[in-house]
């Protein structure tokens, strides 16, 4: 069963996603030439506690920090550590927090000074595809409408769609029911109905679709070593369409 959340947690779930986005506006502005990911790591710890929420993912499952900081052909899950963060790169921070007992979820790519032009490309089409999988979070949809979007969007740009790693449900759990893959048919899957909220996060590669993970457990790096790029809002069913809870 999906969980629907009753107006005052959608309310509670709204204040998370604003504290969120505040948070990684933040991060988006300290990323640059000559830091290391360990700095983006301080920061986001840092910046938690002035909330006062709590970090999502340190713990989780024994992840060993408060976000994710994935650099080039690092898919997810990249782990701070003394990285040194260089011109052309490419960083994908993903993050996550606890407010009031309810979880927002967000992700973004950002390229650092000048990258070149496929890169500046795959970050794009990735947010775009986000877009038009969100556009499709509507009461007379499916699941799986979402997930068509977001991969046909990107195979029409030439790129393709993370397999391994799929959205999800959010709410009073991190990870709810659905999993909301990037690829499928439409038509799919549950309805959408008035109170589900999803995480919604398209992991765009310019070369293979599949990955492999580090010997650390975490990180996911593309199987070919081409570039990666992740965006992901938290976003809410109501009648009048999506309400996305993270945006800035």
């Amino acid at each position: 069963m999906i969980p629907l959340k009753s107006e005052a947690e959608l309310q509670i779930l709204r204040e998370a996603g604003s504290i969120l986005a505040r948070i990684m506006q933040r991060l988006r502005e300290n990323i640059k030439a000559g830091i290391r990911t360990q700095d983006l790591e301080r920061l986001t710890e840092e910046l938690i506690e002035k909330e006062k929420v709590f970090p999502a993912f340190l713990g989780y499952k024994g992840f060993p920090a408060n976000i994710c900081v994935s650099v080039n052909d690092e898919v997810v899950h990249g782990i701070p550590d003394q990285r040194i963060i260089n011109e052309g790169d490419i960083v994908s921070l993903d993050l996550g927090i606890k407010h009031k007992g309810f979880y927002a979820d967000m992700a973004f790519t950002a390229g650092v000074g000048r990258v070149k032009p496929e890169a500046k490309k795959l970050m794009e089409v990735t947010k775009d595809s986000l877009e038009a999988g969100i556009k499709q979070i509507k009461l007379s949809n499916r699941v799986s409408d979402i997930s068509c979007a977001v991969q046909k969007y990107v195979e029409n740009h030439g790129f393709s769609v993370v397999r391994q790693f799929v959205g999800h449900g959010i709410g009073a759990s991190l990870h709810e029911e659905p999993e909301i893959p990037n690829f499928g048919l439409p038509g799919k899957g549950e309805q959408l109905k008035q109170g589900m909220v999803f995480a919604v996060e398209p992991m765009v590669n310019i070369g293979t679709w599949e990955c492999k993970v580090l010997d650390n457990g975490w990180t996911a790096v593309t199987a070919d070593g081409q570039l990666s790029a992740h965006f992901e809002h938290t976003v809410a069913v109501t009648k009048s369409g999506p309400e996305i809870l993270t945006r800035a």
